[in-house]
C-alpha cells in the first residue's frame, strides 16, 4: 500500500472508531432501563455538537417504537447525515464557529424545552465539540453581537479551547452546567464525544450538563491576558460575579449522570491497531498535546529524523500518532486576512520546513470533524518531495507559513485531504510514517 494511502487509511480508522452509529449500542441498555414507562413522565432529548445529527440518528434509530421520545438537537450547517430523516427529534442548522441568528433562536428553543420538568422525566443530553458556539444563548444584558465579536476575538487570539470555554460559558445563559440546573429536578444523562485534552466534561461544548468549578475573575482574566475587547455589559458582569456558573457541589447535578461515547484517544488506539494489521509499529505520543501547531510540527519532525537516521527512540518503519488540540495565533487583522489554513495544514508546513524532504518521513494531519478551521479540507499529506513540488510551483514555504496559508501551500500541489463532515468529532488527527 503506498504510503498516502496507508496514512488515509489509519484517518478513517481513528473516525472510524468515534461515529455514534458504532457506539450507541453499548449505551441502550442503561438508556432503556432509566426511560420512564408510558404514563410516567417523558424522554426529552436535548443536544448540541458537530456530532449532533449523527448522535441524534444513531440514538433514534436504536430507540424502541414502544417508547416515546422528543427533543431537539443543534449541529453545525452541513453536518446533518444526508440519510438521517428524523421523525421522533428535530434537528436544527446553524453557524460555526461564530454564531448566527440561527444559533441564538435554536439555543432559546432548547432552553426552554428543559422547563417545567419532573423528577419523573429523563433528559438525555448529545454533547459533543462545538456545542460551544452553537448554544450561544446570551447571558442577560449581552446581545448576539457581542457573543460574535467575543467568539471571533477568541478565536484569533491564541487561547487553549479550556482558556476560551472558561470565557464562553460565564457570557452564557445556557453553558457551564445551566442547562442541566434548567432540567431539575429530571434525571439528565449525558452521552459525550469529546473533542478536548483530557476529556474534561466541563470543557466539551462548555460543559451545558456539568458544574463549572471556574469563576468570573478566571473568565476575566482570561479575557485581559489576550487583549480581548468585551462588551461593557460583559465587563460588569464578570466584574461583579453576577455572571456566575453552578458549581460541582450543587444540588441541581444530584440527578446527573455522564457517559462518553468516544475520546480522542479510543480513536488513536484504532489507528494504531490498522497500522500494526498492516505489519507497522505503531506509537502513540498522547490524545492531549497542545501549543502553537507550528511548534509541535517542528517536533514531531524533530522525532521522525532521529526514528530515519539512527533509529531511536523507535525503529522504522513505524507511524507516529498523537491528537490534542494546537493554536494558531494571528497577530492583528492584517496577517488573519492574509492567508487560509488551519490547526492541520500549519502543522503540517512546520513539519515540513523542519524535514526538508527527509527521505522515507511522510505525515498526515486532519480534523476529525472533516473541517481544519473554517476551510473545506480536513487537513493534507505531507511527502518527502512536497517543498521542492512547492519550489517548482514558484511557492516559499516560509513565507506562505508566516502568512498562516498553509491551506495555499497544499493546494496547488494537489495533497488536501478533503472528506467533507464526517458527523464526528475528536479533534484533531496526526500521523508521521517513517519508512
Amino acid at each position: 500500500m503506498p504510503p498516502g494511502e496507508i496514512l488515509r487509511h489509519l484517518f478513517d480508522a481513528a473516525v472510524r472508531r468515534a461515529l455514534p452509529a458504532e457506539r450507541m449500542a453499548a449505551h441502550l441498555p442503561e438508556l432503556r432501563r432509566l426511560a420512564p414507562k408510558a404514563g410516567q413522565g417523558r424522554t426529552l432529548v436535548l443536544g448540541a455538537g458537530k456530532a449532533g445529527g449523527a448522535m441524534a440518528q444513531a440514538l433514534e434509530a436504536a430507540w424502541p417504537k414502544d417508547l416515546a421520545l422528543s427533543g431537539l438537537v443543534i449541529t453545525p450547517y452541513g453536518h446533518c447525515p444526508p440519510d438521517y430523516k428524523a421523525q421522533r427529534l428535530e434537528l436544527v442548522e446553524a453557524a460555526h464557529p461564530v454564531p448566527d441568528a440561527a444559533d441564538l433562536a435554536a439555543s432559546a428553543r432548547l432552553l426552554q424545552l428543559a422547563q417545567g420538568l419532573s423528577a419523573d422525566d429523563l433528559v438525555i443530553c448529545l454533547i459533543s465539540g462545538g456545542g460551544s458556539s452553537l448554544l450561544c444563548l446570551p447571558a442577560p444584558g449581552l446581545s448576539l453581537a457581542d457573543k460574535q465579536a467575543v467568539n471571533r476575538a477568541l478565536l484569533r487570539s491564541g487561547a487553549s479551547i479550556d482558556e476560551m470555554n472558561c470565557a464562553r460559558k460565564h457570557l452564557s445563559a445556557i453553558k457551564g452546567g445551566r442547562l442541566a440546573a434548567a432540567c431539575a429536578p429530571a434525571q439528565v444523562l449525558t452521552l459525550l464525544i469529546s473533542d478536548v485534552p483530557g476529556d474534561e466534561p466541563a470543557v466539551i461544548a462548555s460543559g451545558p450538563t456539568v458544574g463549572d468549578a471556574s469563576t468570573c475573575a478566571d473568565a476575566l482574566a482570561i479575557c485581559q491576558r489576550y487583549a480581548i475587547n468585551l462588551p461593557d455589559a460583559a465587563r460588569a458582569g464578570l466584574r461583579s460575579g453576577a455572571f456566575e456558573t453552578p458549581k460541582p457541589d450543587d444540588p441541581v447535578f444530584a440527578q446527573q449522570a455522564l457517559r462518553f461515547m468516544a475520546t480522542p484517544q479510543q480513536s488513536l488506539q484504532a489507528a494504531a491497531e490498522a497500522a500494526r494489521a498492516l505489519g507497522l509499529q505503531a506509537h502513540v505520543l498522547s490524545d492531549a498535546m497542545e501549543g502553537e501547531s507550528r511548534e509541535l510540527g517542528r517536533m514531531h519532525a524533530a522525532l521522525a529524523r532521529e526514528v530515519a537516521r539512527r533509529g531511536q527512540p523507535f525503529t522504522k518503519p513505524c507511524v507516529i500518532l498523537s491528537g490534542g488540540e494546537t493554536t494558531v495565533t494571528l497577530a492583528g487583522k492584517e496577517s488573519a486576512k492574509s492567508g487560509q489554513g488551519g490547526r492541520a495544514t500549519e502543522f503540517l508546513l512546520g513539519c515540513a520546513l523542519a524535514l526538508d524532504g527527509e527521505p522515507g518521513v511522510y505525515a498526515l494531519a486532519a480534523d476529525t470533524d472533516g473541517i481544519d478551521g473554517v476551510c473545506d479540507n480536513a487537513g493534507a499529506l505531507l511527502t518527502p518531495s512536497s517543498l521542492a513540488r512547492a519550489r517548482a510551483l514558484g511557492l516559499n514555504a516560509r513565507a506562505e507559513l508566516d502568512a498562516h496559508n498553509a491551506r495555499g501551500f497544499f493546494a496547488p500541489l494537489g495533497d488536501l485531504l478533503i472528506t467533507g463532515p464526517t458527523f464526528t468529532n475528536v479533534n484533531d488527527f496526526r500521523a508521521v510514517l517513517v519508512l
